[in-house]
């Protein structure tokens, strides 16, 4: 039998560190990659920057989002400190706080826009318990198959889809199908080795409950979101508008694009949300093609330093959670891109690091905090 591409990801890798060269450098006694953290305070600048831009020079919003920033750079120091068999250990009691969370929703939770999904919590604010599983989702993978033999046996492969599956049915009963709770324990469970086979099956088997989910899983907008995808132009004053103004501002920012803070679509209030979900089309309006190209290099380079840091780990946990981090960072990349150009329905997923809001900044960081310690820690 050939090894699937993910079980060499993970054969490949470096063997209890001696493959690589003990590094006594200062960065290393602080526990951070040099690299990881300079491509990561970029972006940080690069999407302080376009918030001021998309707010209309609202400063307020600005050093809120600085602030967000800060704690999260912190926080992220703070994870790099752990050694990742800390992490190992307390990875299921997160998991079960997280789960905690998402049943507090259900006592103490606000609606907003017709869902339950925030909660308030005294000296800290409001914030979202799908945010913190993100966080802990990959952790509980990793650890559960970090035990296991690889590739994964069908009956493990049925039991992590359990464990994806609690949480996913507790958002999705707030409502909101955010798929993107369960995104990082969907790349934990491929990069494991889990056969092309099996993969293909659940795809076939996605395919035919598709129509079931339809008519009694999806909420009423949901299903709107997806048809406006396909004809944008049969509702365009209602639920096209915000893919048809986006489009536009895309397409308007050409090759340079129009300027720091002259784009139209956004300071005219023709674009919903510019400064959260269609963040990108008010960036790709202002700094056109080359300035979209060259923030999508900045992105690839985070992927793939994450990916070499999963490389050379020496330990099964490190190499699925760095792993796994990496891949749903380039996802939600492609899933935010794929919404505000038209391609993928609007899900309200925001674009990592550079869309204005606390929650998802500070769960990314504090990811990327554990990345470091993976990389450091030997």
């Amino acid at each position: 039998m050939i090894p699937s591409q993910q079980y060499r990801f993970l054969r490949h890798s470096a063997r209890d560190g001696l493959s690589i060269k003990h590094d006594s450098s200062r960065w290393m006694k602080l526990h951070l990659d040099p690299w990881l953290l300079c491509f990561l305070l970029l972006n940080a600048a690069l999407g302080l920057m376009v918030v001021y831009s998309a707010t209309a020079e609202n400063s307020g919003m600005v050093i809120r989002q600085a602030i967000s920033f800060g704690a999260g750079f912190i926080i992220m120091f703070l994870c790099a400190q752990v050694p990742p068999k800390v992490y190992q250990a307390i990875s299921p009691y997160l998991y079960l706080f997280g789960i905690f969370m998402l049943l507090l929703v259900f006592v103490i939770g606000e609606t907003r826009l017709g869902a339950k999904r925030w909660i308030t919590l005294p000296g800290i604010g409001s914030m979202q318990p799908s945010e913190v599983m993100k966080f802990a989702m990959p952790l509980m993978m990793a650890w559960y198959f970090s035990r296991k033999p690889f590739p994964p046996k069908l009956i493990h492969i049925l039991i992590s889809l359990v464990i994806l599956g609690v949480p996913f049915v507790l958002v999705a009963l707030q409502p909101d199908l955010n798929i993107g709770l369960v995104i990082p324990g969907i790349f934990v469970l491929f990069l494991s080795g889990m056969s092309w086979r099996l993969i293909l099956g659940a795809f076939t088997a996605f395919a035919v409950a598709a129509p079931i989910l339809w008519m009694f899983l999806l909420q009423e907008y949901q299903k709107k979101r997806i048809l406006t995808l396909f004809d944008p132009e049969s509702d365009a004053l209602g639920a096209g508008w915000n893919i048809i103004q986006s489009k536009i501002a895309i397409g308007s920012g050409g090759t340079t694009g129009k300027g720091y803070s002259q784009g139209t679509q956004s300071h005219l209030g023709y674009l919903p949300e510019h400064h959260t979900d269609f963040i990108m089309s008010t960036y790709a309006e202002e700094f056109g093609f080359i300035g979209v190209f060259l923030l999508f290099s900045l992105f690839a380079a985070i992927i793939i330093r994450c990916l070499i840091i999963g490389l050379q780990s020496f330990h099964n946990f490190g190499r699925l959670y760095a792993g796994a981090i990496a891949l749903t960072f380039f996802f939600f990349v492609f899933l935010n891109s794929g919404m505000v150009s038209g391609i993928l329905p609007v899900t309200g997923d925001p674009l990592p690091l550079m869309s204005y809001g606390g929650t998802a900044v500070i769960s990314m960081l504090a990811g990327m905090g554990i990345v470091m310690s993976i990389h450091t820690h030997r």
